[in-house]
């Protein structure tokens, strides 16, 4: 699992280059989140229909493993995409479903929250379900996501935490252009109860363009 943490009961993650994304559609994205195109999959917004298929993926052990505790019942998963849509109109998150292409089934959610007014600083995560680790999903939705955010979003910094220990997670935002900034001890605690460290990478409009035009292929030094 390619999943960077960002808990799904606040609001809650890798493989090729895709195109940017096209130009911002005429609605708001407070009013309406976008579809966002990508080679393998779609990203379109949470409707309280995808709980059914979300609810046992991310729930499952080997996804729920390095994340915050997710939403346990049909009702409270329910209740927490509704409480993603409030989020966005006021403008402070979006919240979007992992749709691969020939499937109408989420496989995985994405989320992106303000962490500053006006998402001038953000923060992302992403959780796939276990059937569709390494078949570059993840890549592809994570190229969406930061295009949404710094080209729609207008974001000036985008975080992600990643468990110290999911090492190919690790690799693969690194990939993605991202610098790891320093590590976050016990910051992430699990549905066991257990708590594990975090690495806090983050990228910059300069980082995602670079590793953009790069292909995604530039790997950038450990900060200590």
């Amino acid at each position: 699992m390619h999943e960077t943490a960002l808990p799904l009961t606040r609001v809650p993650v890798i493989s090729t280059a895709v195109e940017p994304c096209e130009a911002a559609p005429a609605v708001d994205w407070r009013e309406r989140l976008p579809m966002l195109p990508g080679r393998l999959a779609t990203l379109r917004e949470l409707t309280v229909a995808d709980a059914v298929a979300l609810l046992p993926l991310i729930g499952a052990p080997e996804v729920a493993r390095f994340l915050s505790p997710p939403p346990k019942s049909l009702e409270r998963f329910t209740g927490f995409i509704e409480s993603t849509h409030r989020e966005r109109r006021a403008g402070r998150y979006a919240g979007f479903a992992v749709v691969p292409h020939g499937s109408d089934a989420p496989a995985g959610i994405v989320q992106i929250r303000q962490l500053e007014p006006q998402f001038r600083t953000a923060e992302w995560g992403i959780a796939l379900g276990s059937a569709w680790w390494g078949r570059g999903l993840f890549q592809d939705a994570a190229h969406l996501v930061l295009d949404f955010a710094f080209d729609r979003l207008g974001a000036d910094r985008l975080e992600a935490r990643v468990a110290a220990q999911n090492a190919r997670g690790n690799r693969a935002v690194e990939k993605l252009g991202a610098v790891a900034e320093g590590l976050l001890r016990s910051s992430l605690q699990v549905a066991d109860g257990t708590r594990h460290d975090q690495v806090l990478w983050a990228w910059l409009p300069e980082d995602w363009r670079r590793a953009r035009q790069q292909g995604a292929r530039e790997v950038t030094s450990w900060v200590h």
